[in-house]
């Protein structure tokens, strides 16, 4: 009976999944674009996921990664290389116009790879200094793209790189709309359904990890890396893989990013994304898929539906408020209020910080749990039975005696 109803709920939640951007074209296209972006926040936050929450890796510079995958794309979906190189126009003429089955992989193994790049020099840091590096790569990656215009073109530089392609594969552009009988599904919807696709996989990806070994192994390394090591735990690999791991899906990301925008600059890819990221993993829950998932939807979509109270409290005030101030306030009002009221999260781990239970211990009254004066102890509190007890023998009290 259980299973059937909870069956019933998971159906109920996957249609009203494929049917929103269908409900939400008919109010415009810019709600169906909110969810878009809310979906690639839920990969990156799903990617970030398996370097804090798996691992307990603080990064920071989780951004860069996005910022590989989205120039990656840029780079094979325009004509700016032949447009830069003559050499390269003699080859590709228009560009090289790469296709989706092509790029997805490509994005994949070099963000994995900076990732590892990125993993090797920290193995020795924690907490803290381990977050102030990645901060500093993720920084000095938005520099390197924002000033590689010189003395060759590759970035375009703060002007970034324009008229990147939209989607195609097996003959299909995401870019137009598509109509059927006379109804229409426009392109931001069929961006829904490919990203959805995509954060589907991660989840199902992710979910292995964390229930197979490696993950296991991550998490013993979150709690306690010195016992980890002592148990034979090789913790530099299972570091780098984590690195590697998570780097590779904000790669993929990105160059949905790239291609769902068509344009690329290296403002959008500032500490503050990185931030924002890590929070999402902090607010929903950390190393709960279904919590990470949450928060990453709830702060990718605020920032839009509070424009509509920003809005009326600027008018009132006669514009002396700035509409994107106040939007900014109620951002940081809302996660203060959440984290005092669920410190650990909105839907956090049930695994995480549990207690140990005797387990087929009854319940005891405390008022006739108290030990009378002057007697002994038969067991220790919390201990199901003394470390010098023989199996099977009658016990006896605890004592120094023997």
């Amino acid at each position: 009976m259980k299973n059937s109803k909870n069956l019933a709920l998971y159906l109920v939640g996957v249609i009203a999944v494929l049917a929103l951007p269908l409900l939400l074209q008919s109010q415009g296209n810019a709600w169906v674009r909110i969810a878009d972006i809310a979906l690639l926040y839920v990969l990156l936050a799903l990617g970030l996921n398996i370097v804090v929450g798996y691992a307990g890796l603080l990064d920071l510079g989780y951004v860069a990664f996005f910022a590989v995958g989205a120039y990656l794309f840029a780079l094979m979906g325009s004509g700016h290389l032949s447009e830069t190189f003559e050499w390269f126009k003699a080859t590709f003429p228009n560009g090289m116009h790469t296709s989706l089955l092509i790029v997805i992989p490509l994005a994949f193994v070099l963000a994995a790879l900076l990732g590892v790049l990125l993993g090797a020099p920290t193995l020795k840091l924690r907490g803290d200094y381990l977050a102030i590096v990645t901060l500093g790569f993720g920084e000095i990656i938005r520099v390197f793209l924002n000033n590689l215009d010189q003395p060759i073109n590759i970035t375009n530089g703060p002007k970034g790189i324009t008229s990147i392609d939209s989607i195609k594969f097996w003959g299909l552009d995401l870019g137009k709309a598509w109509k059927f009988d006379g109804f229409t599904i426009s392109s931001v919807t069929l961006y829904y359904y490919l990203f959805l696709a995509l954060v589907v996989v991660t989840i199902v990806i992710s979910h292995r990890l964390q229930v197979s070994r490696i993950g296991r192994a991550w998490m013993a390394i979150r709690e306690d890396e010195i016992a980890a090591k002592a148990m034979g735990i090789n913790t530099r690999n299972m570091k780098l893989l984590a690195f590697g791991m998570g780097a590779s899906f904000g790669g993929v990301s990105g160059a949905m990013f790239a291609a769902f925008q068509g344009f690329v600059s290296p403002e959008s890819f500032s500490l503050m994304e990185s931030v924002m990221i890590v929070a999402m993993v902090v607010l929903g829950g950390i190393g709960h898929l279904p919590g990470v998932i949450l928060g990453a939807v709830l702060l990718a979509a605020l920032p839009e539906v509070l424009r509509y109270v920003a809005g009326p409290l600027q008018a009132l005030t006669d514009g002396r408020l700035d509409a994107s101030i106040l939007r900014q306030l109620f951002i940081a009002l809302a996660m203060i209020v959440i984290m005092l009221v669920r410190p650990r999260g909105l839907w956090p781990s049930p695994e995480h910080g549990k207690t140990l239970q005797r387990k087929g211990a009854a319940a005891v009254d405390p008022a006739h749990a108290a030990v009378a004066p002057g007697s002994l102890q038969t067991h220790a509190p919390g201990v199901d039975s003394p470390a010098d007890e023989v199996p099977g023998g009658a016990s006896r009290s605890m004592s120094i005696n023997p």
